[in-house]
């Protein structure tokens, strides 16, 4: 089926957003809202955001005209009845949606498209009050629409395909990816996001690191684009926490989506984050505050960052993977650092473990070397942008100073400015930060695609560009090595006895082959 012309039934943000698509697309687009004059309303601000951009050299006069042509408000609801494809836009709340899409079944032809762009309700309730509910579907787009590139497609329990397959085509012409999503809570994005915010939240609870250290972390080291207590203040957690309680309670209380405490009583205390001036940050004209502590940190003024004696140090090193310890050999004798190579270290000897899945003081405990010599280093991330150590809660104040002298920034060894590199100092943790994180990311995204919530290809493309990651769940497993994911997450079940670790049976097979992350068993 050909899409001529559809209708947008809500002329909020995101309705107009998708009607700005559609209509630079070339399809007719029909405008309503049960509010009287926000459909007239929502055509001229998007005209005047259409013209601010054309006026920057975005598109032409011709196809400024072209997509104005295309958008007409409708004040009688009625006159939607010939459109191909109706897209509901409205408030989220199933008993409102429900009403309006019985109203629209009687108004419009037996071959027209119902879809809603519900975030969090499921399509087949919402479908389940229509006479054909084969005709229903969601078609969940982001905000801001224009520029998020994504949309996922979700059939309900009675949708047909040829529907489905409309609207992923339709999705396309439109200048976006659509991915198919099984109708299950959060759908692909608002499922696969679960990971990181809860997990960081988890890691603060801990009292592993402070909230500007792990933001730090995982932007520096892991990649991220913003850390997840400054995403959580600019969404909101009037925003954030329903959503993670909502996710964990329809999956019937899954350790892996777990929310925490923390959040539920900054919703309460109303500390909703950037809208109210205070979250986990403090704000002031929108702009976000550093505590003293993070200052204090940019300033390199922690008792560990002063001078310390560096002459006659000496390391030794115990890495889970040869490939690690080579590269921290390798980093060490650009140093000009000495290499304790025997078996057992030296008594003077800084202990460096480069671990995974582990704290400092089992990781002594395996490597049989003091506890008090040794700091771990994560090396799941990348050490020219971050690092991260771990004493344990015995080591001895002169090794710590010691590490941070060979890996903090403007350290004693620094050759060049590349290697004026941030490094952050963390409690003992079942786990480094990022790698708790990262790994739970990932595990979360193999957990989805066992569950056939939508193919591997496509939860990976729909993370990476709805939720902005460096990369989607599936390729940053391939990237990191499964095998390596794996051990991290063996590791803190073993260790903390908590379910949300337990590695994903899709992550445990393809690891102990050596195979893709992306393999797919073939249907017999």
């Amino acid at each position: 089926m050909t899409i001529k012309s559809l209708a947008i039934i809500g002329t909020g943000v995101m309705g107009m957003g998708i009607a700005q698509i559609a209509a630079q697309a070339g399809i007719d687009v029909l405008l309503f809202d049960a509010k009287a004059g926000a459909a007239e309303e929502g055509r001229q601000s998007l005209k005047a955001t259409l013209e601010k951009l054309a006026a920057k050299g975005k598109f032409t006069d011709k196809q400024l005209q072209a997509t104005l042509s295309n958008l007409t408000v409708i004040e009688d609801i009625a006159k939607i009845a010939e459109v191909d494809v109706v897209i509901e836009a409205i408030i989220e709340n199933l008993e409102i949606k429900q009403q309006l899409f019985k109203q629209l079944e009687s108004l419009v032809t037996a071959e027209t498209i119902l879809a809603t762009n519900t975030s969090s309700l499921a399509v087949t309730a919402i479908a389940s009050v229509c006479e054909y509910p084969e005709r229903v579907a969601g078609f969940h787009f982001f905000n801001p629409v224009p520029l998020m590139k994504i949309v996922e497609v979700i059939p309900g329990l009675s949708t047909d395909h040829r529907i489905v397959e409309t609207l992923t085509d339709l999705a396309t012409r439109m200048g976006h990816l659509g991915v198919v999503a099984k109708d299950t809570p959060g759908f692909i994005v608002n499922h696969g996001g679960r990971a990181f915010g809860t997990e960081a939240l988890k890691i603060l609870g801990d009292g592993v690191a402070t909230v500007e250290d792990i933001d730090r972390i995982l932007r520096e080291g892991a990649g991220f684009r913003m850390g997840p207590f400054e995403l959580m203040d600019l969404t909101g957690i009037d925003v954030s926490h329903p959503v993670m309680e909502s996710i964990y309670n329809q999956y019937y209380f899954e350790p892996r989506y777990r929310p925490h405490p923390l959040t539920r009583q900054m919703l309460i205390g109303k500390k909703l984050g950037r809208k109210v001036g205070e979250g986990f940050y403090h704000y002031a004209e929108n702009k976000k505050q550093e505590s003293q502590k993070a200052t204090a940190n940019t300033n390199q003024q922690s008792p560990y960052k002063t001078d310390c004696d560096t002459s006659n140090i000496s390391v030794w090193i115990g890495a889970d993977l040869a490939a690690d310890k080579q590269q921290l050999v390798d980093y060490l004798n650009t140093k000009d650092i000495a290499i304790d190579d025997n078996d057992k270290p030296n008594p003077d000897s800084l202990i460096l473990l480069a671990i995974y899945g582990e704290d400092t003081t089992n990781a002594a405990i395996r490597y049989q070397v003091n506890p008090q010599q040794s700091v771990a280093i994560d090396m799941l991330t990348d050490l020219s942008k971050h690092r991260t150590l771990m004493p344990s809660i015995v080591t001895e104040d002169r090794f710590v100073a010691q590490a941070y002298a060979l890996f903090g920034r403007n350290n004693k060894f620094a050759k060049s400015s590349n290697d004026a590199v941030d490094a952050t100092l963390i409690t003992e943790s079942t786990g480094f930060v990022a790698q708790r994180v990262v790994a739970m990311v990932i595990n979360l995204g193999c957990d989805m695609a066992m569950q056939g919530i939508a193919t591997p290809k496509d939860i990976d493309n729909a993370i990476k560009l709805g939720l902005g990651y460096p990369y989607g769940p599936i390729s940053w497993g391939d990237e990191l090595g499964a095998s390596r994911v794996l051990l991290i997450l063996q590791r803190i079940y073993a260790l903390t006895g908590d379910p949300r670790y337990r590695p994903s049976p899709w992550l445990q097979r393809r690891a102990k082959l050596g195979i893709s992350l992306f393999t797919q068993q073939s249907n017999y």
